[in-house]
């Protein structure tokens, strides 16, 4: 999985011969005569789309959704980020490196991006858009686990299933990526499903074209899968613990500074800038703050049959008991809860938000039965003070981003039970 997307100019163009992207087929824009939604004179604010999640973060350590692109629509298995903005696909146009993927390369359409276009300068540093090609948009993406893609941004149709049964194809631009680096935690997808803040993301075109509100979310569940959803009646508002986007880090979605909270008492530990990363399996948390953790669980086995699990490369820490552990609850009871808790309004009345962590959300048991701890260092990998909270932590509860009232919200519910239609939204 992605954690934090680094964004990179693009003035090679050593490049060019492969983003002449060819007509694909005669794959075009001949169906569609506007340059939004096929269906682009209904307002679609109101509506939803929900998207089953495939796959957990043990042992197969990725997610995906499936994405129809392309007229006719195929499907493509989709890594969903919300750590990074740009949607990519693996490029037959042609490809000079590709990874392995469960479906053929992506053939593009004959639309390109032009340089000039705000959402191609949205993908690079203000002041740092250049247009050397002005008829193509060029980028290069890196990952914190360095893998990458390099291609040109293009526009197809996306054909979307929205929850009151109507069925639309909307035309977005996302990236051709001809030229891909695995990462250390590369797996076999046929792209990055970008979710992040910027203009690039598929869910800021799909509002910007007025089909959906700006908001996403997914819901995790332990026992595999899940849902992700785009709009806003696929849950009940009143219900949700809400606390504001952090206005100093507007690439991500961060809550801002949190202090830990061990077994529901503060630790006076403050000021760890968190943000919500769905495209990282695990949760990463700065070194002072890790340590800090690591050190409180080691305390609290002490007395306990357990020791370290030196053998087992399953995750940096694992513990292996009297015998091996068979389910989560054997090991869960000898955990403590942890807990995030944001000061909201900036300090005013209202009480902060927490993000409770259980153990069945930092535990994974592994293949040879042994506890292991799913919260790593980050400043190990260069997250340097960034604390990432991942998937795994994630688990069993709604998280709620709603990019229109700059709020992250989350609760524990049963993320088994996928949202059918309107009446089926979630009630807890």
């Amino acid at each position: 999985m992605k954690t934090v997307e680094v964004v990179l100019v693009l003035l090679s163009l050593l490049w060019c011969y492969s983003v002449s992207v060819p007509s694909a087929h005669g794959q075009g824009r001949k169906e569609s005569k506007h340059p939004g939604t096929t269906s682009s004179f209904i307002s679609r604010t109101g509506s939803s789309v929900v998207l089953p999640i495939h796959g957990n973060v043990y042992p197969r350590g990725f997610y995906h959704v499936v994405l129809y692109i392309g007229q006719p629509p195929k499907p493509y298995f989709l890594d969903p980020d919300t750590g990074s903005d740009l949607t990519w696909l693996q490029c037959d146009a042609p490809c000079v490196r590709c990874t392995k993927a469960p479906h053929p390369l992506y053939r593009p359409s004959n639309e390109r991006v032009v340089c000039k276009d705000p959402i191609c300068a949205s993908l690079h540093p203000p002041g740092q858009h250049k247009c050397d090609i002005p008829e193509q948009c060029d980028y290069e993406v890196e990952y914190e686990d360095g893998g990458s893609s390099l291609g040109v941004l293009v526009k197809d149709n996306l054909t979307l299933n929205f929850i009151d049964g109507i069925r639309l194809s909307s035309r977005l631009a996302f990236g051709c990526g001809y030229d891909q680096l695995p990462g250390a935690s590369s797996h076999p997808t046929d792209g990055v499903l970008g979710l992040g803040r910027g203009k690039s993301s598929i869910t800021s075109q799909l509002h910007q074209q007025g089909l959906i509100r700006n908001v996403i979310g997914h819901c995790l569940s332990s026992r595999g899968g899940g849902f992700l959803f785009f709009g806003d009646d696929v849950f009940d508002p009143s219900r949700i613990i809400w606390t504001q986007m952090s206005s100093d880090y507007l690439k991500y979605y961060s809550p801002g500074l949190a202090e830990i909270v061990l077994s529901g008492k503060a630790t006076g530990l403050r000021n760890l800038r968190v943000v919500f990363d769905s495209g990282s399996s695990y949760t990463y948390l700065s070194s002072q703050a890790y340590q800090f953790f690591l050190d409180s669980v080691m305390k609290e086995l002490s007395g306990r049959q357990m020791r370290e699990a030196l053998d087992d490369w399953t995750l940096p820490v694992c513990f292996k008991g009297e015998k091996p552990f068979k389910n989560m609850r054997e090991v869960a009871k000898l955990f403590k809860p942890i807990a995030l808790s944001f000061a909201s309004d900036s300090g005013k009345t209202k009480a902060a938000a927490q993000f409770d962590i259980s153990p069945e959300a930092y535990l994974v048991i592994s293949s040879k039965g042994n506890a292991c701890l799913g919260i790593l260092n980050g400043t190990q990998i260069g997250l340097q003070n960034l604390n990432l909270i991942g998937d795994i932590s994630m688990q069993d509860k709604i998280v709620i981003y709603d990019n229109e009232k700059q709020a992250i919200g989350w609760l524990s519910t049963d993320c088994d039970r996928i949202p059918k239609s309107r009446s089926g939204a979630l009630s807890f």
